[in-house]
């Protein structure tokens, strides 16, 4: 049978019922707390057509937290309010994994417990401004982790992993990508150790295999997925040598039997020109399923899957303005246009309001 979008598929152990994929979108609506409230509820139930929904980056830990009004994943409020989403989004027929994050450096010490600094690989304060309740702040300078801490964050990876388990999602997916913490350790412009973290491809990939390791240990290789973003240059992100360091990784990533790879194939976000990356080469080393995302559209998503190059692909602001894109595609219908103005933070409105198809 042919392979296109509206094909079935199995990442993993997790069965799809199509290959269009609902991206991880970050919307700074949680409750206090950090807990997801009902019209977090309603926005994912809403987009239950995907075939597979990753969420909103989570942060694993109180100090995983960079931005304001984030869902997170480790306090048993947080698994409660998780679950009446997966519970709405399995009601629909839908699945859905949850994208476990640390912002590492990318935060503020005002989004931190005890005002604390963020931590990183190597104290390197990136370019730009914190998004905080007080509005655009200089980042800070970031405080290099000892090799000693790094157990706990890996266990902290754990932790949200057991968390997620209870919440009823299907999978998790590891965010190794937009120069959040596992990036940073991944790039030398970041990463500038000399310790067993630092310098050779092996080194610096450890902490992410780490805990890819520890996370499969707890849920299943069938049930993980990882992201990263070779060559985007969001959030002051660098690297002397992307292509020889992110070919080590997708093959390194061989040893697990993860569900899937999810690779953002070029630079998101404004963060500049990205540098030249053969990701067909890439893609080719990795032997296990494949989720290309990067401005596809239906006609760019289908021909992706039919050529072999990807098993599914994920759409980010189609998504956002277009709960049902899935039936949009499918009939070639207009598709909504998504208002900037509404992405972060703020009310139901730009949020669950997007009209479907049929009002």
């Amino acid at each position: 049978m042919a392979k296109d979008l509206f094909s079935p598929v199995t990442l993993g152990s997790i069965s799809l019922k199509n290959r269009i994929v609902m991206a991880p979108l970050t919307r700074n609506r949680a409750g206090e707390g950090a807990v997801p409230q009902a019209m977090n509820v309603t926005y994912y139930e809403q987009r239950a057509s995907a075939g597979l929904i990753v969420t909103e980056a989570t942060p694993i830990s109180p100090m995983a937290h960079g931005y304001p009004a984030l869902p997170g994943i480790y306090t048993d409020a947080q698994v409660a309010g998780w679950k009446k989403i997966t519970e709405a989004v399995h009601a629909k027929g839908g699945k859905i994994v949850i994208q476990l994050w640390h912002v590492g450096r990318i935060s503020h010490p005002s989004l931190l417990p005890n005002n604390v600094l963020p931590v990183a690989p190597s104290a390197i304060k990136p370019a730009g401004k914190a998004f905080t309740y007080e509005g655009l702040v200089d980042y800070v300078t970031p405080r290099a982790l000892e090799v000693s801490e790094l157990s706990a964050i890996v266990q902290d990876y754990v932790h949200a992993t057991k968390c997620a388990i209870a919440a009823g999602f299907d999978g998790v997916e590891i965010h190794a990508a937009n120069g959040y913490l596992l990036d940073q350790f991944l790039r030398d412009g970041t990463n500038q150790r000399t310790d067993q973290y630092g310098g050779s491809h092996e080194n610096r990939a450890r902490l992410l295999m780490e805990v890819t390791h520890a996370v499969v240990d707890v849920i299943g290789a069938d049930k993980v997925g990882v992201r990263l973003s070779p060559v985007n240059p969001f959030n002051d992100m660098k690297d002397s040598q992307p292509q020889a360091i992110f070919n080590y990784v997708a093959d390194a990533l061989n040893q697990f039997g993860l569900a899937y790879l999810h690779a953002v194939e070029g630079g998101i976000h404004g963060g500049g020109e990205s540098d030249p990356f053969d990701f067909v080469a890439f893609r080719k080393l990795f032997k296990g399923a494949y989720m290309a995302n990067l401005s596809y559209d239906k006609a760019r998503g289908n021909a992706a899957v039919q050529s072999g190059h990807a098993d599914v692909i994920a759409y980010g602001v189609p998504f956002i303005a277009n709960p049902d894109l899935v039936e949009r595609f499918k009939q070639d219908a207009p598709l909504n246009e998504a208002d900037s103005n509404t992405f972060y933070g703020g009310t139901e409105k730009g949020y669950i309001d997007y009209p479907a198809l049929n009002g």
